[in-house]
């Protein structure tokens, strides 16, 4: 406060001085100008919050502060001069506008210069490159620039706008496109570089990360701007790229007025609550804000993790948990009838296809059975909506695991025929860091130094994100009649060697380093995956993302004899009759009678 009154007398001395004779320094309006600039400017200081400013990290809105306040004193020691000598000095008082602004921001933003200019020791720092000149980028470059701490020190932006490149920004230049990184990272000496543009559509991320790998330099990335901005995420949680950044597609816009419905207030049950695909499941049911939430698992671990997970959260929902055995046809009944729900999300199944092939009759028990008992406990407990979450490897299966989700969808589909409850299936392909999904299994094999095994060089796979899947898998629940058998566009297949390059790269290693051995394909395995069965293909695309397949009608008396009789099958008689069912090599599985 001292050295500011002292820069207000100064300033307004100064502008007498040199404007009238020595004379005028003495005058009764001066020294009432002066006095009425003190207080109004200390008073105003304190309305703008001058005094409570950290100005190391001074920017545009400290500067926007300093001329409202200073620009308020100088129209109130003008009313003053009016009101009491009936005369304006006009030039008096626009120098010292002037000069205040002038010795009031330079005593503000001088600490910031030299800071910013000399006590910043950046020889032992990461020259880092910042792709992206816009918001965003600019906002992790300042926040770099600002703290001290920070291993990075930025040196070049990056940025496809022409009209940016040549410029600086923030005191940094543009050095070019997407397609000058190679260069840009050899003339700036960059030792890593980040990419700081969170609205970039996937095929985007996927050119500027090729680019960037060119360079073997290490690549991260940004979180979000709104965790920055928000503070959940800091400037050093910088991520690495992961596959699921390069194979994932855009997020499509959910009904949130439309699942909300569904869901909020309700009672909704979640089988296989503590798998992969579950345990998602249950994390954006929760955002819905139903009333229950009911965990269902056989595996107690698995269930107590995410129980543990959701109880952390803020809301309003009850969690609660069942171990279950959907096998257990009374258990099921006996949770059904006790909690009621009006949403059941059926995630419980064994989906391993080697495992399955060995070992046929659980696939029969946990797929067909389990959702069998699932289906029909919630049809006599009144449940509104059923939603089972199927696989692509239902379509034309040529593994146990997929012949016995196909049937499971047929016994929903009967049900959907005879009940009020609203059955439907949700059919998709791989998930990326999944349980079963190939890449924890890749990842484990770079970091033991390979070699990392891919059965065959043509194979390929649909893949989509865990919470994808679950947020379409929601949103089909939502758009369900009864019946449907729902598919998720996928986009387009991955070969797995591709695959297992691209990991390979992210994990910061070569294919010459990191060896790629073909296993051979495993008994059940196809070459290529699809969603539909010529059958079934029905081009209606009745939401973004979502297919509905035509589904054929069966004679689920055919189902229940294999139920009934399966156990006394070998391996082999079983695994061909659930291929003959599910390929409808059965006569009578079309052939509609009355059921038992």
């Amino acid at each position: 406060m001292t050295i500011d009154t002292l820069i207000v007398l100064t300033a307004v001395f100064i502008g007498g001085y040199l404007l009238y004779s020595p004379e005028y320094i003495w005058s009764a309006i001066l020294f009432a100008s002066s006095a009425t600039l003190v207080i109004s400017h200390h008073i105003l200081a304190h309305f703008f919050k001058l005094y409570k400013r950290v100005w190391a990290y001074a920017s545009v809105n400290e500067l926007v502060a300093i001329f409202q306040a200073v620009s308020l004193t100088i129209l109130i020691t003008g009313i003053m001069q009016f009101a009491f000598f009936q005369t304006l000095h006009i030039r008096t008082l626009i120098v010292t506008w002037m000069l205040h602004i002038l010795l009031i921001g330079g005593s503000r933003f001088a600490w910031r210069i030299y800071r910013d200019g000399y006590l910043k020791d950046n020889k032992e720092k990461t020259r880092t490159l910042i792709i992206g000149a816009g918001g965003a980028g600019t906002l992790v470059c300042r926040n770099i620039q600002q703290y001290k701490d920070t291993e990075m020190h930025p040196v070049a932006f990056i940025d496809d706008d022409i009209s940016k490149q040549n410029l600086e920004v923030l005191g940094l230049p543009v050095a070019g496109g997407v397609d000058d990184i190679s260069r840009v990272v050899k003339e700036y000496e960059v030792e890593q570089i980040v990419i700081a543009i969170p609205s970039l559509k996937k095929k985007e991320l996927q050119r500027i990360y090729e680019e960037c790998q060119k360079t073997q330099v290490k690549t991260q990335i940004l979180p979000s701007v709104e965790g920055l901005l928000t503070g959940k995420v800091s400037i050093k949680q910088f991520r690495d790229v992961q596959v699921e950044d390069l194979l994932g597609r855009e997020p499509v816009e959910l009904e949130t007025d439309k699942i909300g419905k569904k869901l909020n207030g309700k009672t909704i049950l979640v089988t296989g609550a503590g798998g992969s695909i579950g345990s998602e499941i249950c994390r954006q049911v929760y955002k819905f804000e139903p009333a229950t939430l009911i965990l269902l698992g056989h595996g107690e671990n698995s269930i107590y993790s995410i129980e543990m997970e959701l109880n952390q959260l803020s809301g309003v929902t009850d969690i609660v948990t069942e171990i279950a055995d959907v096998q257990d046809r009374e258990r099921m009944f006996a949770v059904m009838e006790k909690h009621r729900p009006d949403v059941v999300y059926h995630a419980a199944a064994h989906k391993h296809v080697p495992l399955m092939e060995r070992n046929p009759h659980e696939a029969v028990k946990n797929n067909v059975i389990g959702t069998k008992n699932t289906a029909e406990a919630s049809d006599a407990a009144g449940v509104t909506s059923f939603v089972m979450v199927s696989t692509d490897k239902a379509v034309n299966p040529t593994s146990v695991m997929g012949a016995t989700k196909r049937i499971a969808e047929m016994v929903i589909q009967h049900l959907d025929m005879v009940s009020k409850t609203k059955f439907v299936a949700v059919r998709f392909g791989n998930v990326l860091g999944s349980r079963g999904s190939v890449i924890p299994l890749f990842t484990k094999q770079i970091k033991s130094g390979g070699p990392v095994t891919v059965t065959h060089p043509e194979m390929e796979r649909y893949f989509m994100t865990i919470p994808e899947a679950s947020r379409l898998v929601l949103q089909a629940g939502a758009l369900a009649d009864g019946g449907e058998l729902f598919v998720l566009d996928m986009g387009e297949p991955v070969k797995i060697v591709d695959l297992a390059k691209n990991l390979i790269r992210l994990s910061g290693f070569s294919e010459s380093e990191i060896e790629i051995k073909y296993s051979g394909m495993r008994p059940g395995e196809k070459l290529f995956e699809e969603l539909l069965g010529k059958d079934e293909v029905h081009q209606e695309q009745i939401y973004p993302m979502i297919y509905r397949g035509k589904t054929p009608e069966v004679n689920v008396n055919v189902i229940y004899d294999l139920l009934n009789e399966f156990e006394d099958f070998s391996i082999d008689t079983l695994r061909e009759r659930t291929l003959d069912i599910a390929h409808f090599r059965v006569e009578r599985l079309q052939i509609l009678k009355e059921v038992k």
